[in-house]
């Protein structure tokens, strides 16, 4: 048996075509410091095949005006479109597992009675760089 539940979650969008990729990849840092559960953005074509980019944001209801007001401060974004949509995640824990680099922080989940390690990327990489071997040693540790 596979342990999963529904939530809802908040979709923001808006296309931007008069930004830098560092303005863009700022604006990034700052809506997952705010608490967005992800965003991320990618390459479209808007009107007259002008070049640009469609940032998405994922977050709760109660983030979406300080996470709106990031995005209109940050970028050159003139409107957001807002979905609310269902969404299946798969049960979660969170704990700490024992590598021979040290221990890694890490989410657990369960799939037919396995139990899956995901590896938190800043854990991962600190331990990397503590120990000096690369990150993809770090994550094998999980398998």
């Amino acid at each position: 048996m596979i342990e999963k539940t529904q939530d809802i979650i908040w979709v923001l969008e808006t296309n931007i075509d008069d930004c830098s990729g560092e303005i863009l990849g700022y604006t990034l840092e700052r809506l997952l410091d705010a608490g967005a559960r992800d965003a991320f953005y990618r390459p479209i074509f808007m009107k007259k095949n002008r070049p640009a980019y469609q940032l998405t944001v994922l977050c709760k209801e109660e983030q979406i005006s300080a996470l709106e007001d990031i995005i209109f401060t940050e970028t050159t974004s003139i409107g957001i479109r807002r979905r609310q949509e269902v969404r299946t995640i798969l049960t979660r824990a969170f704990s700490s597992i024992e590598t021979p680099y040290g221990p890694l922080e890490v989410k657990q989940v369960q799939v037919d009675g396995v139990l899956r390690n995901y590896p938190e990327y800043e854990s991962a990489k600190r331990l990397a760089q503590a120990s000096g071997v690369p990150l993809q040693a770090i994550y094998r540790c999980c398998r």
